[in-house]
């Protein structure tokens, strides 16, 4: 049987992240969405989306990327939000029955504004 390789991402809140104020975390998390939504554009990520639920909730996020794990690790690793110490990512290796997933072209926010305009 063909598969489809690709990479489940769970972004985590981490435990040391750092204390930000309202304006460094706004500003933040808008790089955050525009490090995903070039990342949309490119290909490379099929789908992203936050995960509601309480406030002091650890998983932040839900990514499904088109690539394996060593890739993925690159590209969560080179998120502002990462990189700042916010956030860490879990990633799981995930197969599917070849064509059987399939996603709609659109496009991913690249900031909050533009979210919830």
């Amino acid at each position: 049987m063909d598969v489809d390789r690709l990479t489940l991402a769970l972004l985590v809140l981490r435990e040391d992240a750092p204390q930000l104020s309202e304006d460094d975390e706004s500003t933040l998390q808008d790089k955050h969405m525009a490090h995903l939504s070039a990342l949309h554009e490119a290909g490379e990520l099929l789908a992203a989306g936050p995960v509601l639920g309480d406030p002091d909730r650890r998983v932040r996020g839900f990514s499904i990327y088109r690539c394996d794990v060593a890739r993925a690790r690159e590209l969560t690793a080179a998120d502002p939000a990462a990189r700042a110490g916010r956030y860490r990512t879990e990633l799981h290796e995930w197969i599917a029955p070849a064509g059987l997933l399939t996603f709609t072209p659109g496009r991913l926010p690249a900031s909050m504004a533009e979210a919830f305009g």
